[in-house]
C-alpha cells in the first residue's frame, strides 16, 4: 500500500471519529426525539463508512459485505423508529 493511501485512510478515519463524537453529543443533548433518531441514523452511516475505509486500507472484500449489512440493518431500524415516532407502534 502506498504512503499516500495510508495517509488518506488515516485522515478519513480521524474525520469520521470526530464527526461521530459530534453526533454523539447531539444524541445525548437532542431536545426532540427526531434529533435523536437522526443522530442514530448518522451513527450507523459513519460506522458503515469506517468499515468501508478499513476495507480499502486492508484490501479485503469482507469489509464491503459488512458495510452492506450495516446499511441494510440501519435502514430497517431507521424506518422502524420513524414509524414508532409517528404512530406509537411498530407492528400493526
Amino acid at each position: 500500500m502506498s504512503t499516500l493511501l495510508l495517509a488518506a485512510t488515516t485522515f478519513a478515519l480521524g474525520c469520521y471519529a470526530l464527526a461521530s463524537v459530534l453526533v454523539l453529543v447531539r444524541l445525548v443533548r437532542g431536545p426532540r426525539a427526531q434529533d435523536r433518531v437522526f443522530a442514530l441514523d448518522l451513527l450507523y452511516f459513519h460506522a458503515m463508512l469506517v468499515v468501508m475505509v478499513m476495507g480499502i486500507r486492508h484490501q479485503s472484500d469482507r469489509y464491503f459485505e459488512a458495510a452492506l449489512l450495516i446499511a441494510l440493518f440501519g435502514f430497517v431500524s431507521s424506518s422502524a423508529m420513524a414509524k414508532f415516532i409517528l404512530r406509537g407502534e411498530v407492528i400493526e
